[in-house]
């Protein structure tokens, strides 16, 4: 191994991976979800992993960006987006402001967005080469780490035994479509991962159901941060009405509405905190938000913002606005936990648990699964993201991908609830 920071390869691995039959606004998520892997390998025969979604539009930026890597060196990360606009074309699955993703779940989507949720993996695994060579933790490049473990949240989901059909891969979860079955769930998240606070994903079912799903959880766990995430599915009457009723309760109420004006509606009519993920993804979105005082907290996202120095500038701008932080999640692999773990080290002033899918995914393409004790993830001093790629595991899943005819190549969540009721339509309350 030499010290050459030339970047000589990249690759790039789309892969399917086995996702449970999981219930949000926009329908329920597919058995298969994408993912795209990325290795940047230098000259010095260093090699970098990162992650990021893996549907057609981003394999489509990823493409020409990997392309144009080559001869860079790893540690030029600061011109990545540029670079990005540059070589990528607008993908035409998203070039309009009002465009939204694939599940409908963070908001409006342009070709600029989608760029940097390309970019940030490529940063990642730059940054985990860059350690490597160095001897040094993705951390310690970044400034630093200002803690030894992170604290996450349970994730919690109305969700039904299988998918439709039986197809994807069995779990022994079982049902939840009711406040008991959501208690149940969050009881094994807590005697298997010992997750202490617990976020419920909304908009499934008529409001005043999930509401008493989080009422029912603060019976089971009193005193325990909760949080109640509906993507935007209710009204700004719906909102209020709600905020009103679990007044002490929730930690912070996430996008129950949507745009940013009708959250101003409601942050203005109650005391609640409201948090989103939809409405702020990108620095643009910044000042409406916070000149209107949309929300109180921003769930930040390497994968959105375009990596963890952009992560880093997120958090100093809601510390320098007085805006709370917290962090979303996505349905991730451990490269991705590693990085939003990494990233969550560095910032101080983040407020909150740190929300992940994790747990709810049972494949990996990394040698050893991360696990949680005491609900915390323990920040790796390993050089690097402090993980290392299975290479059996990711040609597997990666045959999958090539074997599929495309059906889940592109995630769509209607399109699978629309499998098990080919009448059904998004709902509003």
């Amino acid at each position: 191994m030499g010290q050459d920071l030339t970047i000589s390869e990249v690759r790039l691995t789309p892969i399917l991976v086995a996702d449970p039959p999981l219930l949000n606004t926009q329908g329920v998520h597919q058995p298969y979800t994408p993912r795209l892997i990325v290795e940047v390998v230098t000259a010095g025969g260093v090699s970098g992993i990162g992650e990021t979604y893996g549907d057609t539009k981003y394999l489509d930026l990823a493409r020409p960006l990997a392309d144009a890597l080559a001869g860079r060196r790893v540690c030029d990360v600061n011109g990545l987006p540029a670079l990005a606009a540059r070589v990528c074309g607008d993908s035409p699955e998203a070039t309009g402001a009002d465009a939204g993703d694939a599940g409908g779940l963070r908001g409006a989507q342009t070709a600029g967005k989608l760029r940097l949720s390309v970019a940030s993996s490529f940063e990642v695994a730059c940054l985990d080469a860059l350690g490597k060579t160095l001897g040094l933790p993705v951390h310690a490049l970044l400034g630093g780490k200002v803690r030894d473990a992170v604290d996450y949240s349970a994730y919690l989901f109305h969700r039904w035994a299988e998918h439709p059909g039986g197809a994807g891969e069995p779990d022994d979860w079982g049902a939840a479509i009711d406040p008991a079955g959501i208690v149940a769930q969050a009881r094994r998240f807590a005697r298997d991962h010992g997750f202490t606070s617990f976020k419920l994903k909304g908009g499934v079912f008529p409001p005043e159901q999930e509401v008493a799903a989080i009422r029912a959880l603060a019976g089971a766990f009193p005193g325990r941060p909760l949080r109640l995430d509906p993507n935007g599915a209710w009204s700004v009457e719906t909102s209020l009405k709600v905020a009103e009723e679990l007044k002490g309760v929730l930690q912070y109420l996430e996008d129950p509405t949507t745009p940013t004006a009708r959250m101003a509606e409601v942050a203005a009519g109650t005391d609640m905190p409201l948090a989103t993920n939809m409405c702020v993804t990108h620095f643009a979105e910044i000042p409406e938000a916070f000149a209107l005082g949309a929300v109180q907290v921003v769930l930040c996202d390497h994968h959105y913002w375009g990596g963890l120095l952009a992560t880093r500038e997120l958090a100093a701008v809601c510390r320098t606005f007085g805006v709370g932080l917290s962090m979303h999640s996505n349905t991730h692999l451990g490269i991705s936990l590693a990085a939003m773990t990494h990233a969550a080290a560095v910032v101080p002033n983040l407020d909150h648990a740190c929300d992940t899918h994790y747990p709810w995914q049972t494949e990996d393409v990394i040698t050893e699964r991360l696990a949680f004790e005491d609900g915390r993830l323990a920040v790796s001093d390993l050089p690097g993201l402090g993980v290392e790629l299975d290479r059996d595991r990711l040609d597997r899943l990666h045959r999958r991908w090539l074997a599929d005819d495309g059906t889940m190549r592109d995630r769509d969540d209607a399109s699978a609830m629309r499998t098990a009721d080919p009448t059904w339509s998004p709902r509003h309350w």
